[in-house]
């Protein structure tokens, strides 16, 4: 078994990578967020002829809240850091403990191919191609619908990795201690 996880490990730059593409968007959307906010805030206490109003920043704020909230999620798996229920695991054995997490990430898997499959197929419907933002009417509503496929496209990535360390710490533990043996005898 150990081939395998050496030739799996390689793919790590591929979770890396899209982690760090999240992470980026995820940023620059929190930026213009504050921006926006800023400016809408300012354009309220100055007079029109000074600034004038802006009349979708807050459906831009809220779109851009929306990409972060589904987007960090991904990122929130990759981490480790998305809301688990761990109270029991120090009362069960590690292996039911690995067990129930390996579960759990085959269902957040399947909930990501939901995501992507259906978040596309809302993207390419009628409701998103014909429908336009209020306050910006030559901007399609398939914009505020785009981050569920791809949230769902790096929730399949960063749960593929997560699957895949659950499965190898069934093996390198195994392997550790087996090589600790070798050492001793040696």
């Amino acid at each position: 078994m150990p081939k395998i996880f050496k030739i799996l490990d390689k793919f790590k730059i591929v979770y890396d990578v899209t982690d760090k593409i999240l992470m980026t968007i995820c940023k620059l959307l929190l930026i213009a967020d504050i921006l926006i906010a800023t400016l809408t805030v300012l354009q309220r206490y100055l007079p029109n002829a000074i600034f004038p109003p802006i009349p979708w920043a807050e459906q831009m704020v809220l779109t851009f809240m929306v990409y972060m909230a589904v987007l960090s999620a991904a990122i929130a798996i990759r981490r480790g850091s998305h809301i688990r229920m761990t109270a029991f695991d120090k009362y069960f054995p590690k292996t039911l403990v690995k067990v129930s997490d390996l579960i759990s990430d085959l269902i957040v898997l399947i909930l990501g191919v939901i995501m992507l499959i259906y978040g596309g197929k809302v993207c390419t419907g009628p409701l998103a191609r014909f429908a336009k933002y209020e306050s910006i009417p030559t901007l399609s509503k398939m914009w505020m619908y785009l981050p569920v496929p791809i949230a769902g496209a790096g929730m399949i990535i960063f749960e593929l990795e997560a699957i895949y360390q659950n499965i190898r710490s069934f093996f390198v533990k195994e392997e550790k201690a087996a090589d600790s043996e070798e050492a001793q005898t040696v």
